[in-house]
């Protein structure tokens, strides 16, 4: 039976799943319109992923108060959020550098690592945590909600692609290829929570 800890730790964590997502798509409808400057758009950014911080704490209250929270996860979690406002971070430098002439040539190169390392930081704490996780249902849901984000990758690159080639839609840069693979990730998380609050509540009810 779900505990009232569950249902409120649950909830935290769809609602800040839901404002973080609605940040994004907000900011990247008005850069894609080009309603906002990329500077706007990554101050914009940073605000919507503020809401990490929160989201994080509620995801690893609902993961304690329903067992599932790990030793593993615990440090996986913490490392993939370091990586991740690093990412921010070194995305934000990179393009106010970059706007700002300040760097050429092989100055160009370098800043374009600010954002890559982090990223490289956040693999490596996913591979971390598949090896050090003992818990063998907690690795296989980590695996498919990696690849599930793996798959929104490969399906809305290849259609937006498309769409791009017939004119239909504007040019986007490829860094987008991360965050599209982290919040699918995330969906499938949320989702697979989901099924399995589904299932545990038919179950109890049959019993």
């Amino acid at each position: 039976m779900t505990t009232a800890a569950e249902r409120r730790t649950g909830r935290a964590r769809w609602v800040w799943s839901g404002v973080m997502l609605a940040g994004f798509a907000l900011v990247s409808a008005l850069r894609i319109t080009d309603a906002i400057g990329e500077t706007t758009g990554f101050i914009l950014m940073f605000v919507a992923m503020l809401a990490i911080i929160p989201l994080t704490r509620a995801g690893l209250a609902h993961q304690r108060a329903t067992g599932q929270l790990s030793p593993a996860m615990s440090r996986y979690t913490r490392r993939f959020l370091v990586g991740t406002f690093g990412y921010v971070l070194g995305l934000g430098i990179a393009i106010w550098l970059h706007d700002r002439g300040v760097v050429s040539g092989g100055g160009t190169f370098a800043i374009a690592l600010l954002p890559v390392l982090p990223i490289f930081g956040m693999i490596w704490a996913m591979a971390r945590y598949m090896i050090e996780e003992d818990d063998e249902f907690l690795r296989h849901r980590a695996a498919m909600a990696s690849l599930f984000g793996l798959g929104v990758v490969l399906a809305v690159g290849s259609f937006w692609g498309f769409l791009q080639t017939f004119g239909v839609t504007p040019h986007v840069d490829a860094w987008w290829v991360f965050p599209v693979w982290a919040i699918g990730m995330g969906a499938a998380q949320c989702w697979m929570a989901w099924r399995d609050r589904r299932l545990e509540s038919r179950t109890g009810d049959a019993a």
